[in-house]
């Protein structure tokens, strides 16, 4: 298990997003129900964004709930709902206490009222703070994201705002919900699933990408740090060849 002794400040990743996964097949294997399992997850999340705050990371973006997520049985969305509300409430203070920022992405018209309400509140009251930026994927879906940044451009072009021979990389970037935050360097998924499940498809074209077999409840401080080590040991070579990267250095 990894230490913060062993995170080399000097190739500490900036940004590191987190698809939290597991907490219904964790429950299950306690004989418990689905929402305990979100229960303990939210004590997960707690954890993670405390070392974040201890190693200083910039930027940490959790997949909190997806567009798909909406398709799940009533009452565990309920009650998901609920939680994030509870959740909401009685962190608020301790970010503020932490200086964590409060961000969210994510296609929020569909949020209940009291969520939204309860959300922007406590993006509001974290605002001026300047420690970590942490950013929640609430109702989120890359796709979803992606069409309304087509969207967006193409009604500039229409506006003739916009050309259409001044679409690039950096106008889509600016198009999309993320457009003030860099993107991911570390991608971290846990339950042991290798896929990416429409999260931040554009964001993570040069990412690295680290699974661990442990549900998310179980996954602790040191299992994140391991991520860390473990990302920090790799050689990024964004297309060239590995000699070219280290003549670099």
């Amino acid at each position: 298990m990894a230490s913060k002794e062993q995170i080399d400040k000097k190739k500490m990743p900036k940004h590191i997003a987190i698809i939290m996964d597991g907490n219904g097949r964790w429950a299950k294997q306690h004989g418990k129900n689905r929402i305990f399992g979100h229960k303990q997850g939210a004590k997960a999340v707690k954890e993670i964004v405390e070392i974040s705050g201890e190693i200083e990371l910039e930027y940490l973006t959790l997949y909190a709930f997806s567009t798909e997520n909406w398709n799940r049985p009533k009452l565990e969305v309920e009650a998901l709902m609920s939680l994030l509300v509870s959740s909401i409430n009685s962190e608020t203070r301790e970010l503020i206490k932490n200086n964590v920022r409060l961000l969210a992405i994510g296609n929020h018209d569909k949020l209940p009222k009291n969520v939204r309400k309860k959300l922007y509140d406590a993006i509001d009251a974290t605002s001026k703070n300047t420690g970590l930026k942490l950013v929640l994927a609430l109702s989120y879906s890359s796709k979803w994201e992606i069409l309304e940044a087509v969207k967006k451009i193409a009604s500039q072009i229409k506006e003739e705002k916009l050309q259409v021979e001044d679409i690039n990389e950096t106008i889509f970037d600016q198009n999309l919900t993320t457009k003030d935050i860099p993107h991911p360097e570390l991608m971290i998924r846990t339950s042991g699933e290798f896929r990416i499940s429409n999260f931040l498809l554009w964001q993570l074209a040069y990412a690295e990408l680290f699974f661990s077999d442990k549900l998310w409840p179980d996954f602790g401080k040191e299992d994140f740090l391991d991520a860390i080590v473990n990302f920090q040991q790799r050689e990024r070579r964004f297309g060239k060849t590995s000699d070219q990267v280290q003549q670099k250095i």
